[in-house]
């Protein structure tokens, strides 16, 4: 029992950043945007974050700052794709590129550490949080490890992701902004017809999914390594880009699909070092594969078909 809520548990920490940035590229996406710099921005803003964290002492700051540089790049994203109507995976691309030149350029030469931050003391970083009565009931069947692995122990980012889901679900489905953004992705013209400006909903998408790209590079360096780590992002935002086309464009099948693949990864931890009956060890390279594996065959055999917004990647431009 006590396995398996710390492997859930993991599964919790491993699937926040790609929640997060999978719910940003459902922003964009849905308004008409391909956003394939998911992963630059959750780079560059774990850079930023450890950086600004490490200098000034508090991870808030450093949160504000991977947030500021992510919608940063996300505005960028949004100049060429939606002002000048430039190609968007290229666009996306350029940030991605830019963003894994950068970073270590930078630290090298803040910190002359090979391309990383230092390594951030307590008071520069996130920690779990401890619900209380975690010692009271420990040792409970079933209540206890479910209590103290799965509801405490956990940052703060932890907490506020779960609680965004739910948020972002209702402005998608529930408010004018979310019908706004499914009209633009849908059909452009005929929302412009309506009155509605294009333009200015596809960059209040971007900005917004610049914030939780923010938030998931934040989560890898001020709390989770504390510190950046060269390429620390390491497909992350790709990964989230897979599972947001696995749940369809909607934001409770992304998320599934994160934890999915947060889960094979929490089991893939687990079997590093680990001797089979009459196979021995299994080397450590066929290990960390298989959460890939799982979750494509997963996805290729369950999702079905996935169609993706009808204006998707198609430059708007209005009808004189």
């Amino acid at each position: 029992m006590d396995l398996l809520f710390s492997i859930l548990e993991s599964t919790l920490r491993a699937a926040t950043p790609l929640m997060l940035a999978s719910l940003a590229g459902l922003f964009s996406e849905r308004s008409g945007v391909v956003d394939i710099s998911l992963e630059g921005k959750i780079l560059a803003a774990a850079f930023a974050s450890a950086s600004v964290a490490y200098i000034s002492h508090s991870p808030w700051m450093g949160m504000a700052a991977g947030m500021g540089v992510a919608v940063a790049l996300a505005m960028v994203h949004a100049f060429v794709s939606v002002t000048y109507n430039g190609n968007q995976l290229i666009s996306g691309m350029a940030i991605n590129i830019i963003a894994s030149g950068l970073t270590p350029v930078l630290g090298l030469a803040w910190f002359q550490q090979g391309g990383n931050s230092p390594q951030l003391e307590s008071d520069m970083r996130f920690h779990e949080i401890a619900w209380p009565g975690v010692d009271a009931v420990r040792d409970i069947p079933f209540i206890g490890p479910f209590y103290s692995h799965l509801i405490s122990g956990h940052s703060i980012i932890v907490y506020l992701t779960f609680i965004i889901i739910p948020v972002v679900t209702w402005f998608i489905y529930r408010s004018r902004f979310g019908l706004r953004v499914r009209a633009v992705g849908e059909n452009p013209h005929a929302a412009d017809t309506a009155g509605i400006s294009v333009a200015r909903i596809r960059y209040t998408a971007l900005f917004w999914g610049g914030l939780l790209c923010g938030m998931a590079g934040t989560f890898l360096s001020v709390y989770q390594t504390g510190g950046f780590i060269r390429e620390m992002s390491a497909g992350k935002g790709f990964l989230a880009l897979a599972a947001l086309i696995f749940g369809k464009w909607r934001p409770v099948p992304a998320v599934i699909g994160c934890l999915l693949f947060a889960f094979f990864d929490a089991i893939q931890i687990r079997l590093e070092g680990v001797s089979l009956p009459m196979v021995g060890e299994v080397p450590s390279q066929l290990i960390q594969v298989i959460p890939y594996v799982l979750t494509v065959l997963l996805m290729a055999g369950f999702v079905g078909r996935a169609t993706a917004p009808k204006a998707i990647g198609v430059p708007f431009v209005k009808s004189r």
